[in-house]
């Protein structure tokens, strides 16, 4: 039975939008909020009758705040409001990043401060159950006021505009709708500003980003141990008394992971056996890992709160001293520092992964292994052209790791002064995490054709079940083939978390 994931504004977990977002899980709107929601619109309504100016329902957006709005024009204003902000421009976000945008933000209306209709929360989750995706431009929003760019691209097929994506086909946002048998809504006031004015575009990145890392923080203690066993790495580096008196949780956590790992091995060696040390990429893993996990506690923890946040505005308080404020929840701030956080901890994981596969297929380094990790040299390059690009990938993710959040361009003629360019952030971690994937992947791939130069039955307890999940996709490499369709499989293993799955079966559950 496929999951139905019910919306309440309060309980929103990073599994449930993955579920949603990435697998096509249903939506429905909690029965109980249809309440909240219905007296924060009567407070909108009774504050028109009223003549109550109020800003972005009854005056104009930004510097235009000052403008009133006449009561035929309401309606005109919304959707005028849509029509401007969507000016977005570069490559259509993914889908999986569209469907998480419009769940998260029904999920912050659905909580009762928005003042929209039930009608306007249940258009959105219409239309990810029936699979029509608005085709939503990635780039043009600086993080505050909110996404307006992005969610005003997400709203035009809501009102028969723009364009979305249904059944494999795009269509303009009008037939799709009708082909799909949602119906369209006309926007009523305050509607336009409730649906773009918030942080759901960075935020459909950030999770992602955040589901996608939080599996790789731990494949990347299972892919570094089986370098350390190929490489006969030496244990004593992992022993808890080091760790305890240095008593970071990640790197007690990463070096209890090593110890799992590598139980049972023949390979692995103590200090002075062979050498005294190892190199850093192999003997400092876990206080590297372990740092990087640190970071991730604080960056999962903001995401987490954020989901079950309220980001536009005004936000209406409804009630016997019912209020509409106007403040600044939309600014992405908190989003725009945790998304800079995440980029820059994920991209030392692959750096120090980089090394690791520096050390497998470089010979002077690699303690007896063949050049390359090939047999015929010369005739054969091996894994030479692999570690370009792992190496590659780093240097980019040291570039795109440079921080979004401490940049800020004035806009709407300097009324919104300070902007968070966390939406730049948001993209450019999800970036660094696939990026990131695919040095784990050539890791994995050189590590276990490493193994296979001693004897892979000589492994660890959980090394041993990374390397035999590998070999299930991918055989040793005896001469040279080509390379990417290998890659891809490895890759495939990572992003899919089969690696972590397929191990945690054979030694428990990794920290």
């Amino acid at each position: 039975m496929q999951k139905i994931v019910e919306i309440n504004g309060s309980n929103l977990t990073i599994e449930d939008v993955v579920a949603v977002a990435r697998y096509g899980a249903k939506v429905k709107l909690d029965e109980k909020q249809k309440d909240k929601i219905l007296e924060s619109r009567k407070y909108v309504e009774e504050a028109l009758s009223n003549k109550m100016p109020i800003y972005g329902i009854n005056t104009g957006f930004g510097k235009f705040e000052n403008v009133p709005i006449s009561e035929e024009e309401l309606e005109l204003l919304q959707k005028n409001l849509i029509y401007s902000d969507a000016c977005g421009v570069g490559e259509a976000f993914d889908t999986e990043v569209v469907r998480a945008m419009m769940l998260l933000r029904a999920n912050a209306i659905s909580k009762g401060f928005s003042g929209v209709m039930i009608e306007t929360i249940e258009c959105l989750l219409n239309m990810l159950n029936a699979g029509v995706h608005p085709i939503v431009r990635s780039k043009g929003s600086v993080g505050s006021s909110g996404d307006l760019c992005p969610l005003a691209h997400m709203v035009l097929p809501m009102i028969g505009e723009g364009e979305a994506e249904y059944k494999g086909e795009i269509l303009s946002g009008k037939e799709a709708m009708k082909k799909a048998g949602v119906s369209t809504i006309t926007l009523k006031a305050k509607e336009g500003l409730a649906l773009i004015n918030g942080t759901q575009a960075m935020m459909g990145n950030a999770v992602l980003a955040v589901y996608d890392a939080e599996k790789l923080l731990k494949q990347t203690d299972i892919v570094a141990s089986l370098s350390i066993d190929a490489l006969g790495g030496i244990i004593d580096a992992f022993d808890e008394r080091i760790h305890l008196i240095r008593p970071h949780k990640g790197q007690i956590y990463s070096a209890e992971n090593l110890r799992k790992l590598l139980k049972g091995s023949k390979r692995t060696t103590r200090q002075g056996e062979k050498r005294m040390q190892d190199a850093y990429s192999l003997r400092c893993t876990p206080q590297v890992h372990g740092a990087s996990r640190l970071a991730f506690d604080y960056v999962k923890q903001t995401v987490e709160t954020e989901i079950n946040s309220v980001t536009d505005n005004p936000l209406i308080f409804p009630g016997e001293n019912g209020a509409c404020i106007s403040g600044g929840n939309f600014h992405g701030q908190p989003i725009a520092i945790a998304m800079d956080t995440l980029g820059i901890l994920v991209s030392e994981i692959a750096n120090i992964s980089e090394r690791r596969i520096e050390k497998l297929v470089n010979p002077a380094l690699s303690h007896g292994l063949p050049a390359f990790l090939v047999k015929n040299g010369g005739i054969n390059d091996g894994f030479m052209i692999p570690q370009y690009v792992a190496a590659a990938l780093v240097s980019e993710n040291k570039v795109l790791a440079h921080p979004a959040s401490v940049d800020s361009i004035p806009t709407s003629a300097n009324q919104e002064d300070h902007v968070s360019m966390g939406t730049i952030g948001a993209r450019k971690a999800r970036t660094i995490v696939d990026h990131a994937q695919h040095v784990l992947s050539i890791e994995l791939l050189c590590a276990a054709q490493a193994a296979d130069f001693w004897d892979a039955k000589n492994l660890g307890l959980g090394t041993k079940e990374a390397y035999r999940t590998l070999r299930e996709k991918v055989d040793f490499m005896e001469n040279d083939v080509i390379f990417y369709p290998l890659m891809d499989k490895s890759f495939e293993i990572i992003k899919s978390a089969i690696l972590l799955a397929n191990v945690e079966k054979i030694i428990g559950l990794l920290k």
